[in-house]
């Protein structure tokens, strides 16, 4: 597979960053955030956002949606929502006799899975095959969901009333996960001006080439053989640390490694670079953690193993541009 050039690089810096403009007309937050997001979208990863009520979530991934110029389809968790309705079910024709796939919509480039952990666990497995393996089966037969295919899903802390944990299994699929906490004062007076009239709306600045294109960029970014013995480092840390009972999986070494190849297009480098692993390694290992019993209930427990990897975890090699 050719590298990435740099025309290639330039031409994907600027159309990410057309998209990022088109957001933040809509979302008044942190860029980090729009930036962790672009990143799950080239390294063709998901994105678990999670946060309390009202701090814009679903405006969010409703506008970077809309700015994809592909598919989208939303699906409202609720306590009574049925694995069939996310995939999909075959249905009886009266007139012919015959049964039919009535597709559920999880068949859609994009799917704004809203408050993901307000359904129990059978209906979130039904997102498990699709996430993986970019298929759902359905009475036994198989169907390729359409590509590209990326699950943004917004989730309300465990502590609320009316929400289940995710499985494990479920949340080691989603690439990054994506805090969202209150805005500080002047983004909020900000927010309240751009939303006071009619809300701005989002122009779709890519289509679905486009993000094949990207993704293919992405792909080809130049990483050193040193590079990948630091991210099983990283990952190796978790797995022995003292507070953690299961560490990083090797899915999530993985993930370290297409998302900081994204970070390194975002940033207009054809190479990956120790600071663009450091930079994702939060985002994409924090959330794959299951601490010890006594250190569950500590929020931040979870970011300090990850502190602690990247603290004691060395590379002292300098980077090599292909």
């Amino acid at each position: 597979m050719l590298a990435a050039n740099a025309d290639e690089i330039t031409s994907a810096k600027e159309r990410l960053t057309a998209l990022r403009n088109e957001v933040t007309r809509v979302y008044i937050g942190s860029p980090r955030t729009i930036d962790l997001m672009l990143t799950a979208l080239l390294a063709q990863g998901h994105v678990l956002l999670e946060g309390v009520p009202g701090v814009a979530k679903t405006t969010l991934v409703k506008a970077f949606a809309a700015g994809l110029g592909a598919s989208v389809r939303r699906i409202q968790f609720t306590p009574d929502l049925l694995p069939a309705d996310i995939t999909g079910t075959y249905v009886l024709s009266p007139r012919e006799g015959t049964f039919t796939l009535r597709p559920g919509p999880i068949f859609a480039n994009i799917v704004l899975a809203d408050e993901i952990n307000r359904a129990p666990a059978k209906t979130q497995s039904a997102l498990l095959e699709a996430m993986q393996e970019r298929q759902v089966t359905i009475e036994g037969d198989r169907f390729e969901l359409p590509a590209p295919f990326m699950v943004l899903a917004t989730q309300n802390p465990i502590d609320l009333e009316g929400t289940y944990p995710l499985p494990e299994a479920q949340i080691d699929r989603f690439l990054v996960r994506v805090p969202l906490s209150y805005p500080s004062s002047k983004d909020e007076v900000l927010m309240l001006r751009t939303h006071n009239a009619e809300p701005p709306k989002v122009t779709a600045t890519l289509n679905v080439p486009d993000l094949h294109t990207l993704q293919s960029v992405a792909r080809r970014i130049h990483v050193e053989d040193d590079l990948y013995e630091y991210a099983v480092g990283l990952a190796a840390h978790t797995r022995t640390h003292a507070r953690v009972m299961l560490g990083a999986s090797p899915r999530a070494t993985l993930g370290l490694v297409q998302a900081s190849k994204a970070a390194a297009v975002i940033a207009g480098r054809h190479y990956v670079t120790p600071d663009d692993i450091r930079g994702v390694a939060h985002a994409v290992l924090s959330h794959r953690l299951v601490m010890v019993p006594e250190a569950e209930g500590d929020p931040k427990a979870r970011d300090a193993v990850v502190d602690d990897a990247l603290h004691r975890v060395g590379y002292r090699r300098q980077v090599r541009p292909a």
